[in-house]
This record gives structure tokens, C-alpha cells and sequence, in this order.
């Protein structure tokens, strides 16, 4: 029973040191992998701060269209109050 078990162990060494051991082209293969990840997750940071900076000023923007939108509103209401007085007082004459 001994031997049985000696010959087993020693087999299941050998396949475990044949098949379970990555060679140093496995490691530097994962590690240019892991390098060009890297290279394209600043990439894609750099990408989103450029997005949210220009979502920042386009939005400024939006905001400053909305009030001299609003300011035009106002003075074309005001105009027209101002309108229909002259009118009312033409047609009182």
C-alpha cells in the first residue's frame, strides 16, 4: 500500500510541477498586459475629466443663456404693458 501511495505522490508532483508552474515569459506576458490596462484607464480618466470639464462649462453656459433669456422676457412683457397703455389712451382721445 506504500508504494502505491509513493508512486502516486511522486506522480502527482511531476503534474503539479509540469502543469502548475508559469515560465517567465507567462509573467512578463501578464504584466505588459497589465501595464497597457493601466495606460488605458488614465487614458479614459484624462477622457472623463475632459468630459466633465466641458460639461461644467456647457452648463455655465446654459445658465447664462437662461437669464438673458429671462431678462429678455421681462423687458418684452414690460414693452408690451407699456404698449397696450399708449393704445388705451390713443383710443380714449
Amino acid at each position: 500500500m506504500t508504494k502505491k501511495s509513493v508512486k502516486f505522490s511522486a506522480l502527482a508532483l511531476v503534474a503539479g510541477l509540469t502543469v502548475g508552474c508559469a515560465s517567465q515569459s507567462d509573467l512578463d506576458k501578464l504584466q505588459a498586459d497589465v501595464d497597457k490596462l493601466k495606460a488605458e484607464v488614465a487614458a479614459v480618466n484624462t477622457t472623463a475629466e475632459e468630459a466633465a470639464a466641458a460639461s461644467a462649462s456647457a452648463l455655465a453656459a446654459a445658465e447664462s443663456a437662461q437669464m438673458t433669456a429671462s431678462s429678455a422676457q421681462a423687458a418684452a412683457a414690460d414693452a408690451n404693458s407699456r404698449l397696450d397703455r399708449m393704445f388705451k389712451r390713443s383710443m380714449m382721445k
